[in-house]
């Protein structure tokens, strides 16, 4: 099958951009893996994929997988800027706002006029079943005007569920940006243990669907530094959704305050919170096209 593409960034995490509007390919699992595969395809942590609105109320259909898998995922706030950029260069549309319908919700996205990128992430998600998180066998800890959950880790994760004396416990507040996240503080993001805990956490069986594991360094009320292992990607340089978790969760815990600049290895992003439960999060950074291409996708199955 012969495609175009465009190949697209933001804040380090890289994106393959496929056009639908004018038909489906209809690409299998195994296509997306190709695509974002860093040897024998185009490599990318995602392909987005842009497709007609479904309904009257939104502008496009925007549509994410994975690349490492190939499965569908929920959520991207750093493809979702990539996403605004691509349909506006790319003619499909003028609007400098557009509302795009994502696997959980709508999203309201912004290019401003330095060409930094607005998202309206939606209102983060508390409700511990429908992040989901199972708290069996767990208690809370108390902390700001919420909680963390210690959490055992070990590399056999269900011993550590049996017998939590031997096993490392880490402290994660637990919430959702449209997918998964537990966020810990850690002392310096740089020599956190991301490739150890990452995984164990990432698998944990307290998270049904897995999660993303964020690794959050406090540097002053405005400012953190941030790492976050993605489920199914590993580490990336960037995860606008970590982001905005991570914020969250240090404003309900007392050590932010509502307008925070995130340092990743890929860039700075801006979140926004005035705090509510139904105040919506916003993200602000870059989106950058890095080139256009055309390529032969083999069969898969």
């Amino acid at each position: 099958m012969h495609i175009r593409f465009t190949k697209m960034q933001g804040a380090g995490n890289d994106f393959v951009v496929l056009d639908e509007t004018r038909g489906p390919l209809g690409l299998t699992p195994a296509q997306y893996r190709w695509l974002g595969d860093r040897h024998f395809g185009i490599g990318a942590d995602q392909i987005l994929t842009v497709r007609p609105a479904p309904t009257p109320d939104v502008d496009f259909e925007y549509v994410i997988h994975n690349g490492a898998d190939g499965g569908e995922v929920q959520h991207c706030g750093n493809g979702a800027r990539c996403f605004v950029r691509y349909v506006r260069q790319h003619g499909l549309t003028y609007k400098s706002t557009v509302r795009v319908k994502v696997k959980n919700g709508i999203l309201a996205l912004t290019e401003g006029a330095d060409g930094r990128v607005t998202v309206d992430m939606g209102a983060p998600v508390f409700d511990l079943a429908r992040v989901p998180f199972n708290t069996d066998g767990l208690s809370p800890l108390p902390e700001g005007t919420w909680q963390v959950w210690p959490l055992p880790l070990e590399e056999n994760q269900a011993l550590a569920q049996v017998n939590t004396a031997q096993a490392a416990m880490v402290n994660v507040a637990v919430l959702s940006m449209g997918n998964p996240h537990a966020v810990q503080i850690v002392d310096d993001a740089e020599s956190a243990p991301v490739a150890q805990q990452g995984p164990l956490i990432e698998s944990h069986p307290a998270f049904p669907e897995r999660v993303n594991a964020g690794f959050m360094q406090i540097v002053n009320r405005g400012q953190i530094r941030l790492r976050v292992y993605e489920r199914a990607a590993g580490e990336t340089l960037a995860c606008g959704t970590g982001a905005c978790a991570a914020v969250v969760a240090g404003i309900r815990l007392g050590l932010l305050d509502a307008r925070v600049d995130v340092h990743t290895h890929g860039g700075v992003l801006t979140i926004e919170w005035a705090g509510g439960d139904a105040d919506p999060v916003r993200m602000t950074g870059p989106a950058v096209t890095v080139f256009e291409g055309e390529t032969e996708v083999p069969d898969l199955k």
